[in-house]
């Protein structure tokens, strides 16, 4: 049965391949622009994810029917999908620690799957709309497959290598996908951010995997887990994890690339930002959560950056005007929410409302693109009035701002609680700070989503012609809602973002979940009020001073930006200037003293017979003399 997990990995890929192959090839009777290449490569990366989505679905029924592990201790997705299934095609001799090619699929590994699956399909039959005028749509879709195979292998992986490698592959397929529209510097300049700031945590995740691995003399993931690792050890391995987790997780203080890197196309915004490769440094970390458990310190550490980030994100969210930035400072919120449960101790919430907050973010990335192709802008200072216009984006994006805010019976309301709950009855070193900042973020959100939805939908229309699309635009819909293929993703993401959340009813705490509520109505009760006094100023004006360095999201870029690029690029000129002046230098200088010394012993060589035997002589009479006076 372990096969079936490999074809749930290897058909996205095989349908990259395909996808690029084919585009290739031309029948005799196509004829240069035609949209075979299109139709051809749609069908290819649809057909992929359709299968990939059918074996995960069969997956589940056969782990439903395992048998459920003995002990007090087992971990929390038994309760959900109690069978397992493992097994190992390759094992690699490294003359030290062997590395297994091997593959498992439990309840936590299905779980993450069948979100990646769902929304990489939803992206895919999007796609076909938004990206239809494209004319790299081919190889745009075929790296969208490469990177759905390469989080499978993440979600699926039982070896830290095996995993590593499909980590590594996110992370060159979302520097492809980010910098589609290369055209654009801002849009290449994103990509290549994106790329530089989580190469630089996966440095020390890869570390991470190795101090791990080698303390537990094995990386196989059940080895890890059961090895009796001491605790310093899992310390440092874990910290160096953790740097890893922040730069894929987009968390403070590798958080930077994230809000650049909606230069990409919108569904790829859904597919990065949502489902896969944001969510995959969550999902490491309840993977390996009984190792995390053994070293507090670094749940303390996490517990920290969580509730910085949560806070600090969101409100740079309610200063935003693009709307797609919104949502990116939103999904490092939300995943600093995801962190702070993990740093509580609970991993079920954690995870809960990684499948829940994939659901509703993706949906509300597929209609941003949505307004966005109908607005010709990202600005929300260019909408309003679009409900009317709109109805099918309208209602469900606010399903999905509702379950953003936490609104009840959206399923972000029972994840939010979930997570709300753990970190309320934590015991950690830093859990005053940590539910401070939690309660806080839920006020800050009801208003930045709030904020959004009024500007966006309501007020007067702010809409003009525009001559041409803006760059990451296919086209504009000119007061139409948009293709079918682009409205029956969002219908279906709507289902799970108001009613996955009933999954975990039974475990709500009622009395945490009516404060969150109370916090979050709050904030989306000033936004309104000042909305309504003002329908044609924006309500972020409430933070008042605070409102600039909000917008600059506290202007960490150009920290770094002082303190890292500046500073390396003076060091690089100057390293230039050295291997011009001084390496490049003593090699022409040596060049011009060969030829100065080759011009003086040239003079000797004149061509006279006469002057030769004259000198030959001299040199004889020379010695002569010299041999009679020595002796």
């Amino acid at each position: 049965m372990i096969f079936v997990v490999a074809l749930v990995v290897l058909l996205p890929f095989l349908a990259a391949a395909a996808g690029l192959l084919a585009s290739r090839l031309r029948t005799g009777r196509e004829a240069p622009g035609d949209r075979a290449a299109y139709r051809r490569a749609a069908w290819f990366a649809i057909a992929a994810a359709t299968a990939s989505l059918a074996l995960t679905v069969w997956l589940v029924l056969v782990l439903t029917r395992g048998a459920v592990p003995a002990g007090e201790g087992r971990p929390f997705w038994t309760d959900l999908l109690p069978g397992r299934l493992e097994g190992t095609l390759s094992v690699v001799e490294t003359g030290s620690v062997p590395v297994a090619v091997s593959l498992r699929a439990d309840g936590l590994s299905v779980l993450a799957g069948m979100l990646v699956v769902v929304v990489a399909l939803a992206v895919q039959v999007y796609s076909v709309g938004y990206m239809r005028d494209e004319p790299r749509y081919p190889s745009y879709s075929a790296f969208v497959s490469l990177f759905t195979s390469a989080m499978l292998l993440v979600v699926y992986a039982g070896d830290l290598i095996v995993l590593y490698v499909g980590w590594e592959i996110m992370g060159l397929c979302s520097y492809l996908l980010i910098g589609h529209w290369w055209e654009d510097r801002a849009n290449s300049r994103a990509a290549v951010k994106a790329f530089l700031v989580t190469r630089l945590g996966d440095v020390g995740f890869l570390f991470g995997v190795f101090t791990l691995g080698i303390a537990a003399g094995s990386f196989r993931i059940d080895d890890i887990l059961r090895a009796d690792i001491p605790t310093g050890t899992a310390v440092a391995g874990t910290l160096l994890l953790l740097a890893g987790v922040a730069g894929k997780s987009a968390q403070v203080p590798l958080q930077t690339w994230l809000p650049d890197a909606m230069a990409g196309p919108t569904p790829i915004s859904a597919l990065i930002h949502a489902a896969t490769m944001v969510a995959a440094g969550i999902f490491i970390v309840a993977r390996l959560y009984p190792v995390f458990l053994g070293a507090q310190p670094t749940l303390d550490v996490l517990g920290v950056v969580a509730a910085v980030g949560m806070l600090g994100a969101a409100l740079a969210a309610l200063a935003q005007d693009d709307l797609k930035r919104v949502l990116a400072y939103s999904t490092i919120s939300q995943l600093a929410y995801m962190a702070a449960a993990l740093a509580a101790g609970s991993d079920r919430a954690a995870m809960f409302h990684l499948v829940s907050h994939g659901a509703f973010k993706a949906l509300l990335f597929l209609c941003a693109g949505l307004v966005i192709h109908h607005a010709g802008s990202n600005l929300m200072s260019h909408m309003g009035g679009l409900r009317t216009a709109m109805p099918v984006t309208f209602w469900t994006t606010t399903i999905g701002l509702a379950a953003l805010m936490g609104l009840p019976p959206a399923s972000g309301f029972f994840s939010k609680d979930a997570v709300i709950a753990a970190v309320e009855h934590s015991r950690g070193a830093a859990q005053p700070f940590l539910y401070a900042s939690a309660l806080l973020t839920v006020g800050v959100t009801g208003a930045y989503a709030t904020r959004a939805w009024l500007r966006t939908f309501f007020g007067p229309a702010r809409i003009e012609p525009l001559p041409e699309p803006p760059p990451g635009t296919a086209h504009v819909f000119d007061g139409r809602e948009a293709p079918r293929s682009m409205l029956w993703p969002v219908g279906v993401l709507a289902v799970p973002a108001l009613l996955l959340g009933f999954a975990g009813v039974r475990e709500v705490d009622w009395g945490s979940a009516a404060v969150s509520l109370v916090v979050a109505l709050l904030g989306a009760g000033i936004v309104y009020a000042l909305w309504r006094g003002a329908p044609d100023q924006d309500p972020a004006r409430m933070l008042g001073p605070f409102q600039a360095p909000c917008e600059r999201a506290f202007y960490v870029d150009a920290l770094y930006a002082a303190l890292i690029v500046r500073p390396v690029l003076r060091l690089a000129r100057g390293v230039v200037r050295t291997d011009a002046k001084v390496v490049d230098g003593a090699v022409r200088g040596s060049g011009r003293a060969t030829l100065g010394l080759s011009t003086l012993v040239r003079l000797a060589q004149t061509g006279n017979a006469q002057l030769y035997v004259t000198g030959l002589l001299a040199g004889l009479l020379l010695i002569a003399v010299a041999a009679v006076v020595l002796t």
